[in-house]
């Protein structure tokens, strides 16, 4: 049985801690089959946070305040509904910590942070494989879209 969130404290993200999320970021990556490249990481968060461009949530022991996992919200905007939603990324929770609430901490604070900016909603999406990651989307609430299709086209790089 999961224990609630007593033990993991969640709180944004900024480019100072760059040494305790990068190395989550690198993880998550290689879960994704991406060869690790730290310095890259680094790079990467460092401009969407430096620009604004994304916001990060960080888990981390309460005893300790070591990282335990993040999550990474991108603002998107319908013109149909004229108003803002997220989407939900990235969420990644270190293996050591897994177990102590920590996904589940990370997605009711992506929440608390939709409805503060006044959003929609939150769309993300996993891996077909991924079964414990949808159980736990399923557990806050999210629901399979089946109303649309999506499409992504991929570009070439020269």
């Amino acid at each position: 049985m999961e224990k609630q969130h007593e033990e993991i404290v969640i709180r944004a993200a900024s480019v100072t801690d760059m040494d305790q999320l990068a190395p989550l970021f690198d993880a998550y990556r290689v879960f994704y089959e991406q060869p690790s490249d730290l310095e890259a990481a680094k790079h990467f968060l460092t401009d969407r946070l430096g620009q604004l461009q994304s916001v990060v949530l960080l888990a981390e022991e309460k005893a300790t305040s070591r990282a335990a996992g993040f999550t990474q919200l991108y603002p998107v905007f319908s013109s149909v509904s004229m108003q803002r939603s997220w989407i939900l990324n990235d969420l990644y929770v270190d293996p050591q910590f897994r177990g102590l609430g920590a996904g589940s901490a990370l997605l009711d604070a992506a929440a608390r942070h939709a409805r503060l900016t006044g959003a929609k909603g939150i769309a993300l999406s996993t891996a077909p494989t991924n079964k414990t990651a949808q159980r736990l989307y399923e557990s806050k609430g999210y629901k399979l879209d089946d109303e649309y299709l999506n499409y992504f086209l991929t570009l070439s790089k020269k």
